[in-house]
């Protein structure tokens, strides 16, 4: 039974690794908006299992249908956060990008709400709340019909001008003479690849010196988000709680209220991530969770040693939920979308959502053991990572606002040579 248990909820993980991989070749091979609507159907058959797998007495079937929600999960990671961006406006980039991830954070907070024992959390009611997520992909897969091509991957990588043209000038609901500064920069872009026609791999991106950094930013930031510990915080969230004298009701409520923050901070960098850019908020969202898990594990080895302690466990828990949303997390989803330039985006976003599963890969596998061996110190252990991660990016990370693609690849192009954020000119907006 624990093999069994354990498949259950690896697969969805192998799944997502899976789906990182092939997003890269489905977002080429049929374009941004069909390789959405193919991840849509994906979830759609996920649902389908989940349904009758009760009915059919099948761990066969649940088993598929975690597979194909986690293929889904890794190609939407891979594919909407690029699709969105290559629709936005240079100055619109980041907060289309943080759309992605508010996404995500919505659908954790609606399914920890459906998860309370009086809506979907009775014992009989999981294939129901497995399934629960269909109803909004049946509601938005005829959208997905009527939205528009990426102007940018028909003119750069299909080479279809008047398709481009047309499709941007829809987007932008005006007419395509007066968006001559994005056709430009669009012929630029093209320009730039003339000279070079070949599919960009995956493989072909990690031999290429003037991406690598460019690369290991993308992967570390999407690693970082897992191996920052977040799961684990919120692992720990209930007993915190309930050591903190909630029953164990409201430390349910409370652990939504958490999900609730994540929500409400992706809203507010909607409004942060064009005025403060990109880097100053992802600095002090890394440094600050370093700062707050160390503060958390000492709370936490002595929790039973002072009345107070709880509390101050309680609101490091909270802070860091905080400051995790204003940066650490929804940052790493879009960046690689600015930092990459059209033909190499999709194998370079592959290998971020790539690095993220695995980082979730490697945290789900290795955190029970950690928490055994050594309990509250894991913390520790996350919190040393997460500042390694704030001093690689301290020294390489530049800032992409208001900076085109191509911009931040010569930034980057001398690898650990480089010093992007101190390079004179190319200033953000």
């Amino acid at each position: 039974m624990n093999v069994l248990w354990s498949s259950v909820v690896s697969i969805f993980i192998v799944g997502g690794c899976t789906g990182s991989v092939l997003g890269a070749i489905l977002a080429d091979k049929l374009g941004r908006k069909k390789a959405t609507i193919v991840t849509s159907v994906l979830f759609l058959f996920g649902a389908l299992c989940f349904m009758v797998c009760r009915a059919a007495n099948s761990v066969e079937l649940l088993i598929l249908g975690r597979l194909l929600v986690g293929l889904a999960g890794g190609l939407t990671t891979s594919i909407v956060p690029m699709y969105l961006t290559e629709l936005a406006p240079l100055s619109l980039t980041g907060a289309m990008g943080v759309a992605c991830p508010m996404g995500v954070n919505v659908g954790v907070l609606v399914g920890q709400v459906m998860g309370l024992k009086f809506l979907l959390g009775g014992v009989d009611d999981w294939p129901y709340l497995l399934s629960v997520y269909a109803l909004l992909v049946i509601l938005c897969l005829p959208i997905l019909f009527m939205l528009p091509e990426s102007p940018k991957y028909l003119y750069v990588v299909r080479k279809n001008e008047t398709s481009a043209i047309n499709e941007l000038s829809r987007v932008r609901g005006v007419s395509a003479s007066i968006l001559t500064d994005e056709v430009d920069s669009l012929r630029e872009e093209s320009r730039v690849e003339v000279a070079d026609d070949d599919h960009w791999s995956m493989l072909r991106l990690v031999m290429e010196p003037r991406l690598r950094l460019p690369l290991l930013l993308a992967c570390s930031m999407q690693a970082g988000q897992q191996t920052s510990g977040i799961n684990a915080v919120f692992y720990y969230s209930q007993t915190i709680f309930k050591q903190a004298g909630l029953s164990e009701a409201n430390s349910q409520y409370a652990t939504i209220g958490c999900g609730a923050i994540n929500v409400c901070t992706a809203v507010l960098m909607l409004h942060l991530l064009p005025r403060r850019g990109r880097r100053p908020l992802l600095l002090a969202s890394v440094l600050s969770a370093a700062v707050i898990l160390a503060v958390l594990a000492v709370t936490m080895i002595y929790i039973n040693m002072l009345s107070w302690m709880p509390y101050v466990c309680m609101v490091a828990v909270l802070s860091y939920v905080l400051v995790y949303g204003f940066g650490l997390g929804p940052i790493p989803y879009f960046i690689a979308s600015e930092i990459f330039e059209v033909p190499p985006r999709p194998a370079g976003m592959a290998w971020g959502s790539l690095a993220n599963w695995g980082g979730n890969f490697l945290v789900g596998m290795s955190f029970p053991t950690m928490r055994e061996a050594i309990g509250p110190y894991s913390f520790i252990v996350f919190s040393v990572i997460t500042a390694a991660l704030y001093v690689f990016l301290k020294i390489y990370f530049p800032e992409t606002r208001g900076k085109t693609p191509s911009q931040v690849s010569q930034l980057c192009s001398r690898g650990f040579q480089s010093r992007p954020h101190n390079t004179p000119g190319l200033t953000g907006i």
